[in-house]
């Protein structure tokens, strides 16, 4: 499969939006960050899409939620296009690595690299996109308090993207990548047989 949109192909994706989109709504507080930094699993269903399809699948499954998110957005759509482009960073190093080498190893090996990308990807955006948008709702000086108050050593916006952003959704990658590691395999049958019966309709 060389990410080809298939009719069997579209059918999988679109199940596994739908409990992205669902996911979504299970948030639980980030760690060592205050309460309103929240993270969910809602990635897990795009990795298992660039793990069974190709990594251009991860990236729809990642589009179609956050538009689902954002028709009832209080951001204006800004907060869905940066949880996109970081669940992007993850799904696309995840699914390309895993689609060249389709063993544990390789989904180890995918799902590291996604965790490192996401990171990366959460501390930029965070920095440019996330920590601005937190300033409609209260004064960024505020908001580096509230990171602050737990993590004292931060005192700038850098420090919130360096000590939480990054190493907070490098944990959250991992925690995808360990569901993903115990999940694919037995689910892998289930993706595939949805795709037959799709091909055969």
């Amino acid at each position: 499969m060389k990410n080809r949109l298939t009719t069997e192909n579209l059918a999988v994706i679109a199940m596994l939006s739908a409990v992205a989109f669902l996911l979504a709504f299970i948030e639980i507080p980030m760690p060592l960050s205050p309460p309103f930094a929240m993270m969910d699993l809602s990635d897990l269903p795009a990795v298992l899409a660039a793990f069974a399809i190709g990594p251009v699948a991860g990236v729809i499954v990642e589009i179609i939620k956050n538009l689902l998110q954002a028709m009832s957005s209080a951001t204006g759509g800004i907060g869905e296009l940066a949880n996109c482009l970081m669940g992007c960073a993850f799904v696309i190093p995840a699914g390309i690595i895993y689609q060249k080498n389709k063993t544990k190893k390789g989904a180890l090996y995918g799902c590291l690299a996604g965790s490192l990308s996401i990171g990366v990807a959460a501390a930029l955006l965070n920095y440019f996109v996330l920590l601005p948008m937190y300033e409609m709702f209260m004064p960024i000086d505020e908001v580096i308090a509230a990171f602050g108050a737990i993590l004292p050593f931060i005192k700038t916006k850098f420090d919130v993207c360096l000590y939480n952003a990054l190493p907070g959704n490098i944990f959250k990658g991992l925690v995808i990548s360990l569901f993903a590691m115990l999940i694919y395999k037995p689910l892998s049958p289930i993706l595939h047989y949805q795709r037959r019966q799709v091909k055969r309709a």
